[in-house]
């Protein structure tokens, strides 16, 4: 037996950043308490990506773990026992990720054509919130996001809702 400390290698050596990289997806049970799973997982993915600055990563993960509490607050993720969120995270260019969550669906007491949007608020209003910061939260830290059906297909608008973030990457000096 050694006695010089062990020290292991990470699971997954880093990468650079390459167009259409994709990561495998990630399915949870819709229930807030998984929040802490989904921001780990996230992590971990996003130490695959060599020269990833660890305020984007940091963000990347605050936003996914904002779009998961939303989809299980506001979709039948949350509502049903059998509730499930995906996550999924790629890299549409070199110098661009997308994390993006996927709900289950419209609840059944919500209005079928609800899409995920700012609440119009005064500053007032804003500091007294309790709730409902996520999506401010994510358009203040992404560099671009946005909602969209998970099939754009007429009357398919209650099946889903894919709720995405997308992040600049620097350049990266090889």
């Amino acid at each position: 037996m050694s006695s010089v400390p062990y020290v292991r290698a990470p699971f997954h050596t880093p990468t650079p950043p390459f167009a259409g990289r994709r990561w495998s997806s990630r399915v949870y049970p819709g229930d807030l308490a998984q929040t802490s799973w989904v921001r780990s997982d996230l992590a971990a993915d996003l130490h695959r990506l060599a020269g990833l600055p660890a305020e984007t990563s940091e963000n990347m993960v605050l936003c996914a773990s904002e779009m998961f509490a939303n989809a299980v607050d506001h979709s039948r993720s949350g509502q049903d026992p059998d509730g499930r969120v995906i996550r999924t995270l790629h890299m549409p260019t070199a110098s661009t990720v997308q994390v993006a969550v996927v709900d289950d669906g419209t609840r059944t007491d919500a209005d079928a054509s609800a899409r995920p949007e700012i609440p119009e608020h005064t500053l007032e209003e804003w500091a007294q919130a309790e709730r409902g910061r996520g999506l401010l939260l994510i358009h203040h830290l992404a560099d671009r996001w946005g909602t969209r059906a998970v099939l754009d297909f007429p009357f398919c608008d209650a099946l889903g809702t894919v709720t995405w973030a997308e992040f600049s990457l620097p350049e990266l000096t090889q």
